[in-house]
């Protein structure tokens, strides 16, 4: 049985609490170039149930907790995969290989052949929630909706996880709007 969905939102005209409430935030553009410096994992959050079967690439997913087990990953609220994860109740991550940009590419609308969010490319299973797992992906998490909270231009999805696996497969890397992949240092 899952947790009951939360939605701890603020009023989104109320400002930030604390000294710093009234002070300007920095330059979009600014913003977003610094935020290229970051590097992150690529992952697909897939959905599928009554209000149909959708996935995105997003790369703001990150662990919250080991008990319960938490993950969060934050999507475009324009995103009809927004709206179809908060009416099925569930979603999955699928935390991309070195060899899967094709399907980051795929579900972020940019593919490099076929037609964007198709999933006829990669091989898909539903764990126990249903929602769609990328078979070949370094590691998977299968999650119950938790709770959600609208935070600028998306919302942040956290999810009870039901379901975990992983392979040998070598994560994909992004950064400075390209993929890469780890390497080891020898410090």
């Amino acid at each position: 049985m899952s947790a009951p969905m939360r939605n701890d939102a603020p009023d989104a005209e109320d400002p930030a609490p604390g000294e710093h409430a009234g002070t300007p935030s920095v330059a979009s553009l600014l913003f977003v170039r610094a935020m290229g410096r970051a590097v992150s994992g690529v992952t697909v959050v897939a959905t599928d149930g009554k209000a149909g079967r959708f996935a995105v690439t997003v790369s703001a997913m990150s662990s919250v907790s080991a008990e319960p087990p938490l993950v969060l990953a934050c999507i475009r609220r324009e995103s009809p995969a927004n709206r179809a994860i908060r009416a099925n109740g569930v979603f999955a991550i699928s935390v991309l290989a070195d060899c899967q940009a094709h399907i980051s590419d795929t579900f972020a609308g940019r593919p490099r052949w076929g037609a964007p969010f198709d999933f006829t490319i990669g091989e898909w299973r539903g764990l126990v929630t249903g929602a769609p797992c990328l078979d070949g992906a370094a590691a998977r998490f299968d999650c119950a909706l938790w709770s959600c909270h609208e935070a600028g231009s998306h919302t942040v999805f956290i999810g009870r996880v039901l379901a975990a696996g992983e392979s040998e497969a070598a994560p994909l890397l992004y950064t400075g709007r390209r993929y890469g992949r780890a390497t080891a240092l020898d410090i």
